[in-house]
């Protein structure tokens, strides 16, 4: 990530998304397996804390769709969490800024990937029980009303990924 992107992304995260800023690099988390929505895989799933406690803490995870109406992921739910959002990165007026997303389309052949600097989940809120060492259950909702809950392990900032 080149200096001048790096510096758009600290400016587009504000004061208020700080955790994430600190959640970089590659993930090799074990998959947890995924319970509900049969068409969908969810791999690599994880919970990073922020660095300063209470302050957001990002999800990332590896879909994979094999069904063949096309659908979209329209919700997640992370226990522990006051509320999530799901967050992508765009090009605004030549800066990169996290943008709020209401659906990512999921179709067959065409997995999906959040990580850091993509697609995100920010788990607002984060209660005490997410702790690092721990799990804690993501549900996922797609658009047809089918779930898929995950345990994800929940790492801590700067730890391993």
């Amino acid at each position: 990530m080149n200096t001048i992107r790096r510096a758009a992304l600290a400016i587009a995260l504000g004061a208020s998304l700080a955790g994430l800023a600190a959640c970089s690099g590659a993930a090799d988390a074990p998959a947890g397996e995924a319970e509900g929505a049969a068409s969908l895989t969810v791999s690599n799933a994880r919970v990073v804390l922020a660095p300063v406690a209470g302050n957001p803490a990002a999800v990332y995870l590896d879909l994979s769709y094999s069904g063949t109406a096309p659908v979209t992921l329209t919700s997640v739910a992370v226990e522990g969490a006051g509320m999530t959002m799901i967050h992508d990165y765009a090009e605004s007026a030549g800066k990169m800024q996290m943008t709020t997303t209401d659906a990512v389309p999921l179709s067959a052949d065409a997995p999906v990937t959040f990580a850091p600097g993509g697609l995100h989940v920010m788990a607002m809120e984060p209660s005490d029980t997410l702790t690092a060492g721990s799990t804690a259950k993501v549900t996922l909702t797609l658009s047809d009303g089918t779930t898929a809950t995950v345990d994800a392990p929940v790492r801590a900032a700067g730890e391993e990924r």
